[in-house]
């Protein structure tokens, strides 16, 4: 619910990627569904939350300078 909304990204993201990846280890079953949602869970967690989030309008928008 919090990445929908765009609150708290890299927190969500980080918890996403940890839950997905417990599931993968201990269920049983190695799906590759639980491989790419914690992978997409890491990447959000990495890239911060987009311009028209929560996130953005509480903490400003940070953009990445390439030199």
């Amino acid at each position: 619910m919090l990445l929908m909304i765009g609150l708290w990204t890299p927190i969500a993201g980080s918890l996403m990627a940890a839950a997905e990846l417990c599931l993968l280890f201990f269920q049983g079953n190695s799906t590759p569904t639980h491989i790419v949602i914690a992978a997409l869970g890491a990447a959000l967690a990495m890239i911060g939350p987009g311009a028209w989030s929560i996130d953005a309008r509480l903490f400003g928008r940070k953009r990445i300078r390439i030199p």
